[in-house]
């Protein structure tokens, strides 16, 4: 189809930008130039990927499936390049709000001790599966598993992990030593649009909470330290983001959450079954089984278990 390059890097700007003018001052060209590189690359799929009204400007469905093979593609040949030039890259590890909370550290100092030649890069990021799609990282230490997309995921599960309650530390129930659901379902419940591991289903239909949305785990954290709302996260999070005001306290009557390990079925890193194999020697042990590769969306059903929000 003679796709060049200049193709794939105009498609994953406009996708990335949502408009044809922002996508040309990432690229520094202009708008009619970036306008008939997409008609090209159009013309020459023999497919319309981008839908145009004098509104708004979005991805068709085979329009976000290159975008995100696009990504890939050019971020594993920016890669050759650099490596070709500098050597050896970094392995790059993401996660989305607490990593392993107090096993973080330590598995990757153990990593450190017996692995020096091969370096850790670890990437906090509001959408880790999304960059794993788009080959920005190597692998993500996940608790919700992502929804369906094109690239085929291996999925380790680690252990599973308990759930707790955030609160306001002037919050009459943070006298309490623990907490059940039923003492949060009157208060207004916040919830993080980033990787959250709570959704208001975690309630009987009957009792379901008043719930706020905010955007990352800084927000989240001022909700509750401020009193506006109360949480619930993974316990990881009392470990990463201790916070002046907000008090954690068990819960009584939640299940766990599942952190996994997630990496593309085709590794973009070599040492990322050396990583792999790694974590799951030095985090603790539960019995969990590995999956098999599958795709993100058969993966979610197959191992979230009712009620990870």
């Amino acid at each position: 189809m003679n796709v060049e390059l200049r193709h794939l890097r105009a498609l994953a700007a406009i996708g990335d930008e949502g408009t044809i003018t922002g996508a040309a001052d990432v690229l520094r060209v202009g708008q009619p130039a970036l306008s008939r590189t997409l008609d090209q690359l159009e013309r020459r799929l023999g497919t319309a990927l981008v839908e145009r009204t004098t509104r708004r400007l979005a991805l068709t469905p085979a329009g976000r499936r290159l975008w995100e093979h696009a990504h890939r593609i050019l971020a594993q040949v920016d890669q050759a390049l650099a490596e070709a030039a500098t050597g050896p890259r970094p392995l790059r590890i993401g996660f989305a709000w607490a990593a392993l909370g107090p096993y973080t550290v330590g598995l990757l100092r153990a990593w450190r001790r017996e692995h020096p030649e091969v370096p850790v890069e670890v990437r906090r990021l509001d959408d880790p599966a999304a960059a794993l799609r788009r080959g920005e990282i190597d692998a993500a230490f996940l608790r919700i598993l992502p929804g369906d997309g094109d690239l085929p995921l291996s999925v380790l599960p680690l252990y599973r992990e308990p759930r707790i309650a955030a609160l306001c530390e002037d919050d009459p129930l943070a006298a309490r030593e623990e907490l059940a659901l039923a003492d949060l379902a009157d208060r207004r419940v916040v919830l993080c649009a980033s990787a959250a591991t709570t959704s208001t289903a975690l309630w009987p239909d009957e009792r379901r909470p008043e719930s706020l949305t905010v955007a990352n785990v800084d927000e989240w954290l001022t909700a509750i330290a401020t009193g506006e709302a109360v949480g619930v996260t993974a316990d990881a999070t009392r470990h990463s983001h201790p916070y002046p005001g907000v008090r954690y306290l068990p819960l009584s009557d939640v299940p766990p959450v599942t952190v996994h390990f997630l990496s593309p079925a085709a590794p973009t890193h070599p040492q990322t079954g050396a990583f792999r194999a790694h974590a799951r020697r030095v985090l603790p042990a539960t019995g969990l089984q590995p999956a098999a590769p599958r795709r993100a969306a058969a993966l979610a059903r197959a191992l979230t278990s009712p009620g990870d929000g």
